[in-house]
């Protein structure tokens, strides 16, 4: 017997961080979580930025607020969690959003420094936000945790080396999390978007060459936009996603099919 869910992508009644939300695929699942009844906290490392986001989200009825954080920068993350719960009194979902990729070069081209903001950034950064919340989640009987990996971390990508070996373990922490709190109700999911247009990628969709030889390999023949990543991390945040957990799910229009 199948229980059709009235509302079931309705996010009412629920609190949401969003790291890496003042542009492109964080402020979309930002706007989208937002449409879907969400109280968003809005954060990234800029805040006139962040601030902007917000303001437009309450300027269109939302409950919002932004918080400034680094990602490589635990104090900032206990920051954003402690002001998340001294505003809302509570955590239902996160959305681990926030990257970096400070050079486009083979591994050789790339010093060690640079190697690890990549890793501390893309990997730590989600890791220790997570542990972070997740004791929050628990007190409120779970929650749901959506890690954006890229499709680099299933399959390396030209000149993004350490991009994608840190998406692949961002992959991997996503598994190890899915299965150690999933008991309690906190499911973890990841999504790969393959190539979006956003400013984070605009060094290869506004090179010509490039984008041409990449939509060779993408069926729906398009480059993807920032929604088509938001509403798939809406459905891996509502109810209708309520058996999923785990789950690595590409948003790339064919691209790794």
């Amino acid at each position: 017997m199948v229980d059709n869910k009235q509302n079931s992508f309705s996010l009412h009644g629920k609190i949401a961080i969003i790291t890496g939300a003042s542009k492109g695929i964080g402020e979309a699942i930002a706007v989208a979580y937002a449409s879907a009844g969400a109280t968003v906290v809005v954060s990234s490392r800029k805040a006139e930025s962040v601030d902007e986001v917000a303001s437009r989200l309450k300027n269109s009825g939302a409950q919002a607020e932004a918080c400034a954080a680094h990602m490589g920068c635990e104090n900032d993350i206990t920051a954003l969690v402690n002001f998340t719960l001294a505003t809302y009194g509570g955590i239902d979902i996160l959305v681990n959003n926030a990257a970096t990729n400070p050079v486009f070069a083979p591994l050789m081209g790339i010093n060690d420094a640079a190697c690890r903001k990549v890793m501390d950034v893309n990997l730590m950064g989600p890791l220790t936000l997570s542990k972070a919340v997740q004791p929050h989640m628990l007190r409120r009987g779970g929650g749901a945790i959506i890690n954006i990996a890229s499709v680099g971390g299933l399959t390396p990508e030209r000149f993004l080396g350490m991009y994608s070996v840190s998406k692949a373990a961002l992959i991997s922490l996503t598994k190890v999390m899915a299965k150690e709190w999933g008991e309690a109700g906190i499911r973890v999911n990841a999504i790969c978007p393959g190539l979006i247009k956003t400013r984070f990628s605009a060094a290869l969709w506004q090179n010509e060459a490039v984008l041409k030889e990449a939509m060779r390999h993408v069926p729906t023949g398009r480059i993807g936009v920032p929604m088509d990543v938001a509403y798939m991390a809406l459905f891996l945040a509502s109810e209708a996603a309520a058996y999923c957990n785990g789950g690595i799910y590409t948003v790339d229009g064919g691209m790794m099919a």
